[in-house]
């Protein structure tokens, strides 16, 4: 498990990152309702940097790693939308969240590459 995070690190962190952009971005547009154009176009430019960074992602890490990284944009959301948009995160959404972390994790540890066979 340990050996498939190593390998795939770098593009995790790329798609973590990349994340963290794509879910400013979109708040930034949420936003840009009451603070106007400037606002809005920040938001596009943070999801177009997000975008960026996820192509650069994949040349550091497999597909099968990378991609599912991106449902962290699902977590980010939501946190952001608490703490910015004051929204309520009920028990359900936080067992949403716990959900999609825990997968994340066990995709970033496992895809199997360079497996010993027993």
């Amino acid at each position: 498990m340990r050996a498939s995070f190593e390998r795939n690190k770098k593009g995790i962190l790329l798609m973590v990152c990349a994340s963290l952009c794509v879910c400013l971005g979109q708040l930034c547009w949420k936003l840009s309702g009451q603070y106007g154009i400037p606002v809005l176009l920040l938001g596009f430019g943070l999801y177009g940097l997000g975008a960026l960074i996820t192509l650069t992602a994949y040349r550091f890490g497999s597909l099968s790693v990378l991609q599912p990284v991106l449902s962290l944009n699902y977590v980010l959301t939501v946190v952001l939308a608490a703490l910015v948009l004051r929204e309520r995160i009920t028990l359900l959404r936080i067992a949403g969240i716990l959900c999609v972390m825990a997968g994340v994790l066990l995709i970033c540890g496992g895809d199997g590459e360079g497996a010993e066979e027993g």
